[in-house]
């Protein structure tokens, strides 16, 4: 075999040597291929688009109320509720608009948070959020996406109301994460050790959600994990790669959110979840997602999930401390496509509630924590000296 130069026109990396047989024949590349296109850093985004003094308050107030509820120190319920996907910012302001009166009406028995997933893990295809392809279009345009993102959250953020999200690519929260008060790992990459090491150095609270497959232990292996330093490659805030060494984050939980076996809501599911946390000398922090396998991927059925859950904690039960719930302006899905004419407030991903069932329950899961406070006394959001307020440093710029 000999070996010759690329050459303009060829679909090889420039550069990259040509195989050939000694009849002659080039053999096909084989492989992927990767272009290096230029995305400005995340220190020049976050210089760009700058937290305000505001927007930093609600991110440091929201991330420390979470641990206190989570640790049961706050006796109100979390309640993370937005879009399964945000990709129209004009619809993303008026749910986060309505959504924040609602927070402000219930904040003495809830802490709520928006979700703003600007990231979407695929199974296989699909739209991967508005980071990925803010154009819905297939553009993927990052370097606009990034932007895009960041401007939303720091928008909502600055009303006073905190957002969350799901961190899918490791090199997103060097962008992102100092506006972001309460992140989550999703099921596709609970097991993973990259997003292990990711989470424990996210200076906020971390939600970890049981495998697609239903299994709690991977999640509660990630929560263990992810409380350990670690040291790992990857982007800085200038930008480079370098090596990124954590603390630890000793503020994850599980989340349960149902799979393949199954719902995982039930009491029994929840106490077992609390063995497992346990068993592994973890703090007993339990969050369920009404939605995906705990609803059947039927967005009413979120209802059911929240109601029985109401139930539970109105009669004491204390174990679990929050809930995610998909909700956005319009009920139910629609597919997005370029040029297509899109329903204002719907989803393009999961099917999501509707405002007025989202109220609804906002209310009924509010009077769930009331109820339980009545009968079962715990600490309010009393002062706590000695619990430092968690900061707002990008993501990995603390040593």
């Amino acid at each position: 075999m000999t070996t010759s130069t690329d050459t303009p026109g060829t679909p090889s990396t420039p550069g990259t040597p040509h195989i050939r047989h000694r009849d002659g024949r080039r053999v096909r590349p084989t492989g992927g291929r990767t272009r290096v296109l230029p995305v400005e850093s995340p220190a020049q985004l976050c210089e760009r688009l700058p937290l305000t003094y505001h927007a930093t308050h609600t991110v440091m107030t929201a991330r420390h109320d979470a641990v206190r509820v989570l640790d049961g120190r706050d006796d109100r319920l979390l309640v993370i509720a937005g879009p399964c996907s945000v990709h129209d910012r004009a619809a993303a302001l008026d749910y986060a608009s309505r959504l924040r009166d609602a927070a402000a009406a219930l904040a003495d028995d809830l802490l709520v948070v928006m979700r703003v997933y600007v990231e979407k893990p695929r199974t296989c295809l699909g739209w991967p959020g508005l980071v990925g392809d803010p154009g819905l279009d297939g553009g993927a345009d990052l370097g606009r996406g990034l932007a895009e993102a960041r401007s939303l959250m720091l928008d909502i953020a600055e009303t006073g109301l905190p957002v969350g999200c799901e961190w899918v690519n490791p090199a997103t929260p060097a962008y992102l994460s100092d506006v972001v008060a309460w992140g989550s790992v999703g099921a596709r990459t609970a097991s993973s050790q990259v997003h292990r090491d990711m989470a424990s150095g996210l200076p906020m609270p971390v939600g970890v959600k049981n495998g697609t497959d239903g299994s709690v232990q991977v999640a509660v292996d990630a929560v263990r994990a992810a409380a350990a330093p670690h040291t790992f490659l990857g982007a800085s805030g200038a930008g480079p790669v370098s090596v990124l060494r954590t603390s630890g984050n000793p503020d994850c939980h599980v989340v349960l959110r149902g799979g393949a076996d199954g719902p995982n809501y039930g009491a029994a599911h929840v106490r077992r979840a609390a063995e497992l946390l346990t068993g592994a000398g973890l703090p007993v922090r339990v969050v369920v997602d009404a939605s995906h396998g705990n609803s059947g991927k039927q967005h009413e059925r979120q209802r059911v999930v929240a109601d029985d859950l109401a139930m539970r904690i109105a009669d004491g039960d204390t174990t679990v401390r929050g809930l995610l719930l998909e909700s956005f302006l319009v009920p139910g899905r629609q597919d997005a496509g370029a040029g297509r004419q899109l329903v204002f407030g719907q989803s393009v991903t999961d099917a999501c509630l509707g405002w007025s069932g989202t109220v609804q329950l906002l209310r009924e899961l509010a009077g769930a924590a009331r109820a339980r406070r009545a009968s079962c006394p715990r600490p309010r959001r009393a002062a706590d000296p000695g619990s430092a307020v968690l900061g707002t440093t990008p993501f990995l710029e603390r040593t």
